[in-house]
């Protein structure tokens, strides 16, 4: 079964399955999801208010260890008089009326958190990437292989309607058989945070340093290498990759410039680019294969086809024999319906923890990309071609 038609019948699975007495227990028996929130930094608040404006959903506790983030993070519960702020993530776990939780700490926190909330009976959203090192996603891995709850990680991107029609096009051979991919996901900006108190300059600006984050690769790149994991049903290979403070001297120790080449099975080259000091095309993903180029953008996509286009001629402000629907260099538009992707993957862990069903970017997508992010650190940290650890990399 395609994707879209997943999509499409899943809306019908709860009903299905409530009818059909041998199957009920595959059934949730809720049917409003509540929730804790830990880490309310800026992407805990985004996904808080988010979680505010979908039905089924109900945010009950936040936690943050601090105490001005945990404010925030509380303020921004629609119905906070009645949520509880903890500072300490266990705590939370205690609470019973807690279904699930979502992860947006510093990414060297992921693992012992996602452990010890399964442990504790929760459902759990856990935002990319998955875990800091193979060792660590290996924890979170063998763990879900024991554990009954649902397990999603927040590759969003995983999630969009827009990304899974493409992926649906890719594999109707659309743009034919794929040799490249290139992706770059580049900013103009030193990427921190203001900073209250000095001592907390590391706790705050985390993504800059090696003790809690591996810095671009994994914080941007990563949702593309999920993309290209996901198109070819395969993982890389091998890895060579660059890496470098070459821009912000400013005591970062995560790279503020990235580039790394990956090779996947049947020899298609992926190449990641990530720069903090020009941001012309910000986020772009092309696929190319010997039918066409898909061009893919945050909320739009663009098919450029090889060989001689025959152009559509149409009325364009009211002049009759204009080429229409196509722009030069990019090609056609693809219209396509989607929701802001977070908010559709968020709606998805909702729906899978009702119908208790798998994810649609479960923990095994995430292992993926993390074993992938792992081999590109390890790669541009060495300066040597790095390969695909089939002993340590768990799946």
């Amino acid at each position: 079964m395609k994707r879209k038609d997943f999509i499409r019948n899943s809306s019908g699975m709860l009903l299905s399955s409530i009818l059909a007495p041998n199957l009920m227990a595959n059934v949730s028996l809720i049917s409003t999801v509540n929730l804790g929130v830990i880490g309310s930094g800026g992407r805990g608040q985004g996904i808080i208010k988010l979680l505010n404006n979908l039905t089924g959903i109900n945010v009950i506790a936040v936690c943050d260890t601090l105490p001005f983030r945990l404010e925030e993070g509380f303020d921004s519960i629609k119905n906070h008089n009645n949520a509880k702020a903890y500072k300490d993530y266990r705590k939370l776990l205690e609470n019973k009326n807690i279904d699930g939780v979502i992860i947006s700490t510093p990414l060297s926190t992921h693992d012992k958190i996602a452990v010890d909330a399964l442990d504790a009976d929760k459902h759990v959203y856990c935002e990319k990437t998955l875990a800091k090192g193979a060792a660590a996603t290996a924890r979170i891995v063998n763990k879900c292989k024991t554990s009954n709850k649902i397990f999603q990680t927040g590759h969003q991107y995983h999630s969009s309607r827009l990304y899974s029609e493409l992926v649906d096009m890719i594999e109707d051979g659309k743009v034919g058989k794929i040799t490249s991919i290139e992706a770059q996901w580049n900013r103009n900006g030193n990427w921190r945070k203001p900073v209250p108190d000095p001592s907390l300059e590391r706790q705050i600006n985390w993504r800059m340093y090696r003790e809690y984050s591996y810095g671009l690769l994994a914080e941007l790149s990563s949702h593309q290498i999920d993309f290209a994991n996901w198109i070819l049903k395969a993982t890389p290979k091998k890895a060579i990759g660059f890496g470098g403070i070459n821009y912000w001297k400013d005591g970062r120790e995560t790279y503020d410039n990235t580039k790394v080449v990956y090779e996947f099975p049947e020899g298609v080259k992926a190449t990641y680019t990530c720069l903090t000091s020009n941001a012309k095309d910000d986020y772009k993903i092309m696929v190319m294969g010997d039918k066409g180029t898909l061009s893919i953008f945050y909320d739009t996509a663009w098919f450029y086809p090889e060989g001689e286009y025959k152009p559509e001629y149409g009325e364009v402000d009211g002049v009759s024999g204009a080429t229409t629907n196509w722009t030069q260099g990019k090609g056609t538009p693809l219209e396509i319906k989607h929701l802001d992707p977070t908010k559709q993957a968020l709606m998805d862990f909702r729906d899978a923890v009702i119908n208790n069903k798998t994810p649609l970017s479960g923990v095994t997508t995430g292992a993926k990309a993390a074993y992938a992010v792992d081999m590109g650190i390890k790669a541009m940290d060495s300066g040597q071609m790095s390969h695909w650890d089939k002993n340590n990399y768990i799946l």
